[in-house]
């Protein structure tokens, strides 16, 4: 949970195995015709004065640029932060006042960079905000700093100025989990700007739904339409309906935007059936995709650049040979979301 600015952080962009952005990976984005990117980054090992959360120059001038090149194409961009272990990992009533400080001058020192960017760029306060190694449903007082951490996030970027004042800004819920904003009372949208109502404010959360067939491969089918080829999910199109007719009864309905800021299918066959299971894949991303736009919900496919049969390897462009689409199966489904 370190904040500094070590030797060599500027390397950091590689740390998670990928190679570096460049302009011919946001084109071979933009050309495959997605409309805007989510570029998650992290701020701790760049912090050169802690007491001020100062950023490191070289690391704004690089998002910048990464910026700059998917407006170029563009392409609308969110960035958040994501990783700051200090912030995501401690939501304990002991730490709130110490974390909503450092946000809040973090926040200020983003929000004052980007002031004058267009309504294209928008900003995401947090990621994934948990106790370390616990997925599970939140107890009162983590949702209580989360709360105070969205708060925090509105009230800073406005108070900036600029674009800042209207700047599309998103909220998550506890873990990027929406059943603990969709049934639980205790999870806030929080206050904006007097004027700005929740025009320009969306709650994102993440969807590897059903995770026992989008991510761990315990089943390799979903869907009912599947269910004569082999064992599928109890989680189905109906609960998939269901749940974003929820969403929009509970966030949409009042104004606010609603981002799915991860989803994806992992690469995973079995039983000589490779054909057919990436069928089934292409029909999940396509029921996913038309279910998320009929509701005006906006989607982020998570890419990993993780390639092979088995858990969350969510890869679909190889970054390290030329951006070639490999799982032109899951593409397949997002082109043909209506």
């Amino acid at each position: 949970m370190a904040i500094g600015n070590p030797d060599n952080s500027i390397k950091a962009e590689t740390a998670w195995g990928n190679p570096v952005v460049s302009k011919k990976l946001i084109k071979a984005v933009k050309d495959a015709g997605f409309n805007a990117i989510r570029i998650p980054i992290r701020w701790q090992c760049h912090i050169t004065n802690s007491a001020a959360m100062s950023i490191d120059k070289a690391w704004l001038a690089r998002i910048k640029e990464v910026v700059g090149w998917c407006l170029s194409n563009d392409l609308k961009v969110i960035i958040n932060v994501h990783h700051d272990k200090w912030l995501e990992g401690r939501p304990l009533l002991q730490y709130k006042e110490e974390n909503n400080q450092k946000l809040a001058l973090l926040w200020m020192n983003i929000a004052n960079e980007f002031a004058m960017y267009d309504y294209r760029v928008a900003f995401a306060g947090t990621n994934e905000v948990h106790i370390k190694d616990n997925w599970g449903k939140p107890e009162a007082e983590n949702l209580d700093v989360l709360n105070s951490y969205n708060q925090t996030f509105i009230d800073v970027v406005r108070a900036t100025g600029g674009n800042n004042l209207k700047r599309h800004l998103i909220v998550q819920t506890y873990v990027c989990n929406p059943d603990f904003g969709l049934y639980n009372d205790d999870f806030i949208i929080p206050n904006d700007e007097e004027g700005n109502g929740n025009d320009y404010m969306s709650v994102e959360f993440h969807y590897y739904t059903p995770y026992d067939y989008c991510g761990n491969c315990k089943y390799y089918f979903w869907g009912d339409q599947y269910k004569e080829y082999g064992a599928v999910s109890n989680e189905n199109e109906k609960t998939m309906t269901d749940f974003f007719n929820r969403v929009t009864t509970t966030w949409a309905d009042k104004g606010l935007g609603i981002v799915i800021g991860e989803w994806g299918v992992t690469e995973h066959t079995k039983g000589g059936q490779s054909d057919l299971q990436h069928e089934n894949a292409t029909y999940y991303c396509r029921f996913l995709v038309s279910e998320a736009r009929k509701h005006g919900f906006s989607t982020f496919v998570w890419d990993n650049n993780k390639f092979g049969n088995g858990s969350e390897n969510f890869g679909i462009f190889d970054r390290d040979h030329g951006m070639k689409v490999k799982n032109e199966w899951v593409m397949k489904g997002i082109r043909e979301g209506k």
